[in-house]
């Protein structure tokens, strides 16, 4: 069992397919694992092992028979509580309401479980996925592997935090303004958020809102390595073949150079509330540059300037949503202070106001495609300083929250709204043992190369 922990996602797969490893092994040590140190950590709300042991034997019987192995046959997942999985209570992080009991999986979930992952619970999120933080009201705070006291990021902080301390191989998070990438960050991994419609789960309802905005939310891989990635975002798009994975298995790692890299520390809130890079920050930026030097790529200074209505509209249109949120009458008093705030602003909205900072943010998605798109990579730190303790945001009123989510992730909403893909990746540990990192911008469609990237900084 401890050979288990040794393997990388790539491996642990490869050794399942093989049937050198069984299913039941393998969903048995991860659940050990959780055992272990989900007390301390908070990663998991929800740990599912019968449902994991009885799916794991199902596959080990059909590998036995001479079925053909899906391409991830019995690799141990996760979902967070923000996603349905048949059979297990779905919460969304609230106290407003009870957790429901999904009838079916989402789409997502479906398209994992037909390539052969087996579930082995739900993970922490902040209320509603709202926060680049993952506490809340109703579980333990999702702990960082790295220094417990601090944060594991958000929304998919529970996802990083069981991947960076390997009660997962890797995971699916879901990024709406940063939420693969900030965890990742804070917990020292890779975390890729595609393009919009790359994962064709994600725009099963379109690629606008409700009120004709970007859609912000996409699906994208957290892991430990480029080659898991990989490997995870195939199952995620639903291909027949390793489309990611052998790209960077046939040489686009090694291959990659000559690349025009525009480099900004430059933020759109910067009009509204002061951004401060920390040292170590500017540190990890550095190491970054040095890197992709190293690798043949041009960097050079990027000018890019933000529109200065791009903070509240984007505000705007980020909080549209919560009007329309299922809360019972009478329950809006045990929502979270940050969720009620903005819930409450939202429904006293009128129409044409949501409506008008949707096509303002449109043409703000525009205006970023074509700054960013002369390079062919722009990049950025991951974050503006170290993951903060837990409490730093939920102990405040609303807007000091939220003011301090911008300035701790100043370069991550952006992308969303552009809905180009982008990847944060680690470039420096610090003395204290904690992981800072870059982000890497990238035209529509690059997804294996923003991979190839990452795959050469990892190598530094």
């Amino acid at each position: 069992m401890s050979e288990i922990a040794r393997l990388t996602a790539l491996e642990l797969r490869d050794a399942l397919r093989r049937g050198e490893l069984g299913a039941r092994e393998a969903a048995g040590h991860f659940l050990g694992r959780i055992e272990e140190l989900n007390p301390t950590l908070g990663s998991f709300i929800t740990v599912t092992a019968e449902l994991a042991m009885a799916a794991a034997a199902r596959a080990d019987e059909r590998l036995a028979a001479g079925d053909a192995p899906g391409m991830l046959h019995g690799m141990p997942l996760a979902y967070k509580d923000l996603l349905d999985v048949a059979g297990v209570p779905t919460g969304y992080g609230t106290a407003a309401f009870e957790p429901v009991v999904a009838e079916k999986d989402s789409p997502l979930v479906a398209t994992l479980s037909r390539a052969g992952a087996i579930s082995l619970g739900k993970t922490s999120v902040p209320e509603f996925g709202l926060s680049c933080h993952s506490e809340n009201d109703v579980a333990p705070p999702a702990r960082n592997p790295l220094n417990p006291a601090l944060s594991a990021g958000g929304s998919s902080g529970g996802e990083a935090a069981a991947v960076a301390a390997g009660m997962l191989p890797f995971g699916p998070g879901n990024d709406g303004g940063g939420s693969v990438r900030i965890p990742a960050s804070a917990c020292g991994l890779i975390g890729l958020k595609p393009g919009l419609g790359t994962i064709p789960s994600d725009v099963l309802d379109g690629t606008l809102d409700g009120f004709g905005a970007p859609r912000l939310t996409v699906s994208g891989p957290l892991a430990r390595t480029a080659l898991d990635a990989a490997l995870l975002m195939d199952a995620m798009v639903d291909r027949t073949r390793e489309t990611y994975l052998d790209a960077l298995r046939d040489g686009a790692v090694d291959a990659l150079r000559g690349l025009r890299i525009g480099v900004s520390t430059a933020s759109p809130f910067a009009s509204v509330y002061e951004i401060t890079l920390a040292a170590q920050a500017h540190a990890a930026l550095n190491r970054g540059i040095k890197g992709l030097v190293a690798r043949g790529h041009h960097v050079e200074e990027a000018e890019i300037f933000y529109d200065a209505a791009y903070p509240e509209t984007f505000s705007t249109v980020w909080t549209s949503g919560l009007a329309a949120a299922p809360i019972p009458a009478g329950n809006e008093a045990r929502l979270g202070t940050l969720a009620r705030s903005f819930r409450a602003r939202a429904t006293a909205r009128d129409l044409k106001t949501s409506v008008d900072a949707a096509r303002r943010l449109t043409e703000i998605a525009a205006d970023f495609r074509t700054q960013w798109g002369r390079y062919d990579v722009v990049l950025t730190p991951a974050m503006a300083f170290a993951p903060p303790e837990i409490g730093f945001y939920t102990s405040q009123d609303a807007d000091t929250d939220y003011m301090r989510q911008c300035q701790y992730t100043p370069y991550t909403s952006m992308v969303n709204v552009s809905g180009l893909p982008a990847v944060t990746v680690p470039t420096l540990t610090t003395a204290d043992g904690l992981s800072m990192g870059v982000q890497l911008i990238g035209r529509a469609g690059s997804e294996i190369q923003l991979l190839a990237l990452a795959g050469q900084l990892s190598e530094m």
